[in-house]
C-alpha cells in the first residue's frame, strides 16, 4: 500500500510540475510579445483636419430634408 501512495504522490507532484512549467512558458511568451503589441498600438496615429470636423449640409442632405418634410 505504501508503494501505491508513493506512486500517487509522485504522479501528483509531476502534474504540478508540468502545469507550473506550462504556466511559466505561457507567461514568458506573453511577456515576449507584449512590447510588440504596445509598440504597434502607439505607431498608429489618426490625423483629423479641422475642415472635416462637424456637420456639413450638402446638397443631397438638403434634398432629403425637402422630401421628408410633411
Amino acid at each position: 500500500m505504501k508503494e501505491l501512495k508513493k506512486y500517487a504522490e509522485a504522479k501528483i507532484s509531476r502534474r504540478k510540475f508540468l502545469s507550473g512549467s506550462a504556466a511559466i512558458g505561457a507567461s514568458a511568451v506573453a511577456i515576449a510579445l507584449a512590447p510588440n503589441v504596445a509598440a504597434a498600438a502607439t505607431k498608429t496615429e489618426v490625423k483629423v483636419d479641422k475642415k472635416d470636423e462637424g456637420y456639413r449640409l450638402t446638397q443631397h442632405i438638403s434634398d432629403y430634408y425637402k422630401s421628408a418634410a410633411l
